[in-house]
């Protein structure tokens, strides 16, 4: 590993991410949880206030903390042009095939004078796990006289645990949202990793966070 990625490596806190849960250095774990938002302006006063109240009660219903994280990004609609220019290119009727060019130029300009911006509500839900702390240390290699492999069930045997809590903070979460009328979902590997990725490489839109 070169000067540069271990320095670089250094900067980032997450030992690894299992199972959708990710792994800091220290050992404490963190679940990330999307948040399908409500349009409040659609709602009357009353509805507003209700919400409001509910959501209070959401917060003073959980015994842990938590981090409420919004994320704003502009949307790439590279995809959705270049399923156009597809079906423009396999438009036979003359008409259509001017009006698809014509939208896909309205579509072009519109995106190029105002920016689009997408917004993920993400609910961080953690949990401290001091075994998976030792394990990262080697108190456990020391205390099962260098064991590797021993120390290795026992880091697993110690994370399946951790998850069990950390499933059970979830549910109490997604419980909570459910009161307030907003639907929710765990994020897998697969979008934590996107969601990371986009937190260290913000300029970087090769990798685009979907999770429809």
């Amino acid at each position: 590993m070169s000067i540069d990625a271990q320095a670089t490596q250094d900067f980032v806190p997450v030992k690894e991410i299992r199972d959708g849960i990710v792994v800091l250095n220290n050992g404490e774990l963190r679940a990330l949880v999307l948040v399908n938002p409500i349009n409040l302006s659609l709602k009357t006063n009353d509805e507003q206030r209700a919400v409001f109240g509910q959501f209070m009660g959401f917060l003073n219903s959980i015994d842990f903390s938590t981090q409420i994280v919004v994320q704003s990004r502009r949307l790439d609609i590279t995809p959705y042009l270049l399923t156009l220019e597809k079906k423009y290119e396999s438009q036979v009727e003359p008409l259509l095939k001017i009006q698809t060019k014509q939208y896909i130029e309205f579509i072009k300009d519109f995106t190029d004078q105002n920016s689009i911006m997408t917004k993920n509500f993400i609910i961080v839900v953690p949990y401290g796990s001091e075994q998976l702390a030792f394990e990262k240390s080697g108190f456990l290699g020391k205390i099962f006289g260098g064991s590797k492999s021993k120390a290795k069930i026992e880091e697993r045997k110690a994370f399946e645990e951790s998850r069990t809590q950390i499933e059970q903070r979830i549910g109490l979460v997604q419980n909570g949202l459910a009161s307030c009328g907003l639907t929710s979902s765990v994020l897998n590997s697969d979008e934590v990793t996107d969601v990371l990725y986009k937190v260290f490489n913000p300029g970087d839109r090769r990798k685009a966070i979907n999770f429809e």
